[in-house]
């Protein structure tokens, strides 16, 4: 199976859990100080269906889809606007793989490497943008 299959998948899994979101910002806030800073005024209901397709965005990309959405994304993320550096997606994705293994109860090696492969290449469209 390729690696999108594997972390469609487990996606599902994921989102068939109630606290998946509430669990994933829970960590990714306790990450770090400049973490918190970034969402001390956002409307996190909104902000978690914003993830919800911002992970699904990901995962299309590595599936061929164009990487329009991921090149506004990193707009929306740049400098002179919400100023994401791009340190701040590595604490974004362990934060998101622990979260993913405390959900998807099919959670392996092989999983998180599909994970960490899947998201890897998306990632790197938005830090490009930084």
């Amino acid at each position: 199976m390729r690696s999108d299959e594997i972390v469609m998948q487990s996606y599902g899994r994921c989102c068939a859990s109630a606290s998946f979101f509430d669990d994933f910002y829970q960590r990714f806030l306790d990450s770090s100080e400049e973490v918190r800073e970034k969402f001390v005024n956002t409307n996190m209901p909104a902000q978690k269906q914003l993830l919800r397709q911002g992970i699904l965005n990901l995962v299309l990309y590595s599936r061929g889809l164009p990487p329009t959405k991921l090149k506004a994304l990193a707009e929306s993320h740049s400098r002179g606007k919400l100023d994401v550096q791009p340190h701040l997606y590595e604490l974004w994705l362990e934060s998101l793989l622990l979260t993913i293994e405390q959900h998807d109860s099919s959670f392996d090696t092989s999983i998180k490497h599909a994970w960490a492969e899947v998201l890897r290449k998306g990632i790197d469209v938005i830090k490009s943008g930084y």
